[in-house]
């Protein structure tokens, strides 16, 4: 680890490119310290959440869906966009019932993570849902959602043999292993 001082970014210039429906493009110019300025393109996002559906008997809730830029259906945890200065909270409630047809009675915030912070502004915001009873609201339009049900204890072995491979369902994961009872890997809320 160096002892220097911290890098610090001045914007040198910033200009849109594309202004889309959920996603923006800009090119920014900046520079760290006293270096070059160095040019990239960002992705502007409002954020996102990430949910980890409970059943009382501990099954976790997962949705296989088609995903265009992967090019495959993919195996992932629930999870959406948010809109512009949307509480998480309430994307995590709609997004939950939107895919799985849950209602969650107890929604249960984890942390959250950056998923590409080197071109991207998307923050997810991560959680775990308990409590849940069938309360569905209507898909997205493009949307053919499928629920499946697994064991929490079954998430390992499916990261590793690449059943899932979607980075927002990998995170929650981890992020939710401390909510769950070692010994018996049933939901213990709070």
């Amino acid at each position: 680890m160096s002892d220097l001082e911290p890098l610090t970014a001045h914007t040198v210039s910033s200009r849109m490119v594309h202004h889309g429906q959920r996603i923006s493009l800009r090119i920014d110019e900046f520079r760290l310290g006293d270096r070059q300025t160095v040019t990239k393109e960002i992705i502007e996002h409002p954020g996102s959440v990430v949910i980890l559906p409970i059943t009382d008997d501990g099954h976790v809730v997962l949705v296989k869906q088609w995903r265009q830029a992967a090019g495959k259906v993919l195996l992932e945890a629930p999870c959406g966009t948010r809109e512009p200065g949307e509480d998480p909270l309430i994307t995590a409630h709609r997004e939950l019932r939107e895919e799985t047809g849950f209602r969650a009675g107890t929604m249960k915030p984890i942390g959250g993570s950056w998923v590409a912070p080197g071109y991207s502004g998307e923050f997810t915001h991560a959680f775990v849902a308990y409590n849940l009873t069938p309360d569905p609201l209507p898909q997205d339009t493009g949307e053919d959602i499928h629920t499946v049900m697994t064991s929490f204890a079954d998430l390992p072995r499916m990261i590793r043999e690449g059943e899932m491979q979607d980075q927002m369902t990998i995170a929650v994961y981890y992020m939710a292993m401390h909510v769950f009872n070692e010994e018996t890997m049933q939901a213990q809320p709070g």
